[in-house]
């Protein structure tokens, strides 16, 4: 199955990006550079709360979760008591 088989990408900031690959584990190699790229210009729903670190005002995000640079946390998310995101999602 392929990119567009597997996602809709009218949901994602990631779209054009994501679009220039047939499958998704293409795009993985270039995931930090493209979150490093979007952060800054995520606006003001956006918090960066350690460098390269957003977070959308909307996401619930535990004081024990780990959250390794770069990443972004999208709208609605929920990130758990001892979780662990590692960078680049």
């Amino acid at each position: 199955m392929k990119m567009n088989d597997l996602y809709d990408l009218s949901h994602t900031l990631a779209a054009e990006y994501l679009a220039g690959f047939s499958y998704p584990w293409q795009a993985l190699s270039g995931i930090k550079e493209l979150i490093r790229e979007l952060g800054p210009k995520l606006g003001g729903e956006y918090s960066e709360i350690a460098p390269e670190v957003w977070v959308h005002s909307t996401a619930k995000v535990a004081p024990t979760a780990y959250l390794g640079a770069p990443c972004i946390i999208g709208p609605g998310t929920e990130v758990r008591h001892c979780a662990f995101v590692r960078g680049s999602v």
